[in-house]
């Protein structure tokens, strides 16, 4: 989908009096769909799931972007806090359980956010997964919200060419060997025979975090 369409789509949204948010993690490919939003209208809040357990790297490149782009930037955090983050061990949960660590930091407060607006401008891309690549542009989502995915289409070479042509900044790690960048326990550098998202929860037989496999319809 291009630029053209993704206007068309978010004027449309707009014009039917829907209420629009967008996700990022702040990587540097994230970072495209962001100035493509900021050109359109950015009072689009833009939800950080700010797990607390984040590279310091990542907050300080997620505002520095937000302020260069103007962007209306929310955080979004548990209800649990991280120090009842923990198994009866005393481990915290993204050592024990990744998957509940995932739930409670990330899906139940986007499941809870979405009773608030209809469309998650979503900025996942087919290539990434399997599972991103059985999706399609606009799906149904929980608490009958829609998922709109405009970058679905878009593969390394266009984002690339995308942040060439703009001048867009890339998060600071990626000089440092990290390609998928998520929470510093559950995140590695890249070696080169893995696939971008391998980085993440490396030997934990795990690549999503639930995001885009529970707050989904199919």
């Amino acid at each position: 989908m291009n630029v053209d369409a993704i206007k068309e789509h978010i004027f449309k949204y707009k014009e039917a009096g829907k209420k629009l948010f967008t996700t990022s993690s702040f990587q540097s490919h994230s970072i495209v769909l962001l100035h493509i939003l900021s050109k359109i209208d950015n009072s689009i809040p833009i939800v950080f799931i700010n797990t607390g357990y984040h590279f310091p790297e990542t907050i300080k490149f997620r505002d520095e972007v937000a302020e260069a782009f103007g962007l209306n930037i929310v955080d979004l955090r548990s209800d649990v806090p991280m120090n009842m983050q923990r198994d009866n061990n005393g481990k915290f949960f993204f050592t024990s359980d990744p998957d509940y660590c995932c739930s409670i930091n990330k899906t139940q407060p986007m499941d809870k956010l979405l009773l608030e607006f209809d469309v998650w401008i979503n900025g996942v891309r087919g290539d990434q997964s399997a599972v991103r690549k059985a999706m399609e542009i606009e799906q149904p989502a929980p608490h009958n919200s829609m998922r709109f995915h405009p970058m679905l289409d878009w593969n390394p070479k266009m984002i690339f060419q995308y942040q060439k042509e703009h001048n867009l900044p890339k998060h600071p790690l990626e000089t440092k060997g990290y390609m998928s960048i998520g929470c510093e326990p559950c995140t590695r550098k890249i070696d080169p025979d893995m696939m971008e998202r391998e980085a993440r929860w490396y030997g934990m037989n795990k690549t999503e975090c639930g995001l885009h496999t529970d707050l989904i319809s199919k």
